[in-house]
């Protein structure tokens, strides 16, 4: 077999030794299917090995770090050590084929409800309301007290994930939750060592960073990855901009992460808010990087070509996340050179021999056809994506 074909289909090896057999990455995308206090189903085993052996990495939908950072229904929890046996089960089905397994953790600050919560208030960085949904409600700030506590929550959950047998953690800087929102200026206007300028907003991200490989350097007893997955832009005034981002990207470059991650609709998307730079996002954090850190790439990835056109960019890695949804054998096919058998679109008929789970079909059949094509349209801006929350989704939340 052939691979020299396909530059993502070559081995690609992290800094701190671990190896992924090939250099595609399936996004995070969440199945919406565990039970209602956050512990697995088999629904869920069943989805990841079945789009196992493929590609290098599967990083899973995310997991809750802490009961009051739950952001909807049916996600996945890492707050507590009963779900430790639960999160082994993936992490499990995931290794089938030689795919390394990532479990992507967050908490979701004030991107959640008090319904969710079970009558608890939201937390955040400061009290004020997002602007998507529009009828979101107000978090209570965070004492400097909690914020310790928070930090404390990131490590524990990093160490379950080693006891669960996973390879590495990613934390969850992007699509508007927690560590953005301390980093952003629109959620964070704290007057304390947590809010600020620039400098300031960045020290709970760059804390939780410190924390989570502290406990990886005192608890893996192998090689074990850190990765973090950021956001460039915010539609909100004040809110993040680009030139923040790569200012932010900068400094995770100098910190002791493994692996960038952005989340973008598209990796052909240009600034959202200046027309007049055409040049791509995903070129401009390749630039900011330096080498001194591995991005992965996405957005809109489909077919060979546009994997290609990722990794040819400079990217060490691209992510691939609806497209794994509708084909779980993408990696195989075209490894094999099978290309004319892959899917590019998805039929309601197909859910359950793709091992969907009920409550993710339940989703993709309701108000988030157009973003599955089930029709042809397709979003054009990561605006669209944003407004889709408190649910992670397919695109913007892979």
């Amino acid at each position: 077999m052939n691979h020299g074909h396909w530059n993502f289909l070559q081995p690609y090896t992290f800094t701190k030794g671990v190896t992924l057999k090939n250099r595609v990455v399936m996004a995070p995308m969440t199945t919406m299917s565990s039970f209602f206090d956050g512990s697995i189903t088999s629904d869920e085993v069943n989805y990841y090995a079945e789009r196992a052996g493929g590609p290098g990495m599967i990083i899973t939908g995310v997991a809750y770090v802490a009961e009051n950072g739950k952001g909807f229904e049916g996600e996945l929890s890492i707050a507590k050590d009963a779900d430790i046996r639960g999160l082994s089960r993936i992490a499990e089905a995931i290794h089938q084929g030689g795919t390394k397994a990532v479990v992507q953790i967050f908490h979701a600050g004030r991107k959640t409800n008090s319904r969710i919560l079970r009558g608890v208030q939201p937390v955040s960085s400061g009290p004020i309301a997002a602007t998507h949904p529009a009828d979101s409600e107000t978090p209570r700030e965070l004492t400097p007290e909690e914020i310790e506590d928070m930090i404390q929550d990131f490590g524990k959950a990093t160490l379950r994930a080693i006891r669960a047998g996973f390879d590495g953690v990613e934390l969850h800087g992007a699509n508007t939750y927690l560590l953005q929102q301390f980093f952003s200026p629109h959620s964070n206007r704290r007057s304390d060592k947590w809010g600020g300028g620039f400098e300031q907003r960045m020290r709970f991200p760059l804390a939780v960073i410190d924390e989570v490989a502290s406990i990886i350097a005192t608890h893996a007893h192998k090689p074990f990855l850190l990765g973090y997955r950021l956001s460039p832009e915010e539609i909100e005034t004040p809110g993040i901009r680009l030139a923040d981002s790569l200012d932010f990207a900068r400094r995770l470059s100098d910190a002791p992460i493994d692996y960038l991650h952005l989340s973008l609709a598209s990796y052909k998307r240009t600034s959202l808010h200046d027309a007049s730079d055409q040049e791509p996002v995903l070129d401009k954090f390749i630039k900011a990087l330096e080498d001194k850190k591995p991005l992965i790439g996405i957005g809109s990835v489909e077919r060979p070509e546009d994997a290609e056109t990722v990794i040819r960019s400079g990217a060490a890695l691209v992510a691939i996340g609806r497209e794994l949804i509708r084909e779980p054998k993408w990696v195989q096919k075209v490894e094999t050179g099978d290309l004319s058998s892959i899917r590019y679109g998805l039929s309601p008929s197909e859910l359950d021999e793709l091992r969907i789970p009920p409550a993710m079909q339940a989703y993709l059949e309701g108000s988030f056809r157009k973003l599955m094509r089930f029709t042809t349209d397709e979003p054009e801006e990561d605006n669209y994506q944003r407004s889709l929350a408190p649910m992670e989704g397919f695109e913007k939340k892979m």
